[in-house]
């Protein structure tokens, strides 16, 4: 049996960004964000995860089907649970963007500076974790068991793991489009500069599926 691995999940365009400019609670991917995954959206087994029916098969369904089976938990920051910073008294989407039925179906660990009681919507619980990245890595973990952590986003999150040297391997998906501005995904490193070996490059339509293993020494 592998060991339990944490890995980072993420769609990103050409020049490097995860969210357009302007992002808000009315467009919280930002101008032009949307379209990173448009890839995806069409796909059967998405649109399962989602609730909905019918959808499409192609290059991209084994792909992400790998990355759900591989998953035991979620970690995702503030930001990506729902677009605020402040108190949860003040947080207009505070139960998430994703309604009574999240389509997570496993637990998920959320970076926050604000403590709140876990929340269950659906089959997914939401653990909300004030003292850090490291911190919510060790409990996705021990929640996932025996299978791997899903670092689903956004951009911090991923630079806080990537910075303490707690990412396993990089899952990208790169759409074919320049946004000119927002979130990029590898900034704020610090002095870390992780080693990548290429793993795994996947072309389908709309996206090229990019996996790295993280080979810097810990």
């Amino acid at each position: 049996m592998m060991a339990q691995q944490t890995f980072c999940e993420i769609s990103m365009s050409l020049d490097g960004y995860v969210a357009g400019p302007n992002a808000d609670l009315d467009d919280p991917l930002g101008v032009g964000g949307e379209a990173l995954h448009e890839w995806v959206i069409s796909l059967e087994a998405w649109r399962k995860e989602h609730g909905h029916e019918g959808g499409e098969q192609n290059a991209s369904t084994p792909v992400l089907n790998a990355a759900l089976e591989r998953t035991g938990a979620h970690l995702m920051g503030r930001r990506m649970f729902s677009g605020g910073e402040g108190p949860w008294a003040d947080d207009a989407k505070a139960n998430g963007w994703w309604g009574d039925e999240p389509p997570f179906h496993k637990p998920v660990f959320v970076v926050t500076h604000h403590g709140r009681e876990p929340l269950t919507l659906g089959d997914t619980t939401f653990t909300f974790v004030t003292d850090g990245v490291e911190s919510a890595l060790d409990q996705a973990a021990e929640a996932a068991r025996d299978k791997d952590v899903m670092i689903s986003g956004g951009a911090a999150v991923a630079q806080q793991a990537l910075a303490a040297g707690r990412v396993d391997d990089l899952l990208i998906h790169v759409a074919p489009l320049f946004l000119g501005g927002g979130v990029r995904l590898f900034e704020n490193l610090g002095s870390t500069r992780p080693g990548l070996e290429l793993t795994g490059a996947v072309d389908a339509p709309g996206v090229t599926h990019l996996t790295y293993r993280v080979v810097t020494e810990r």
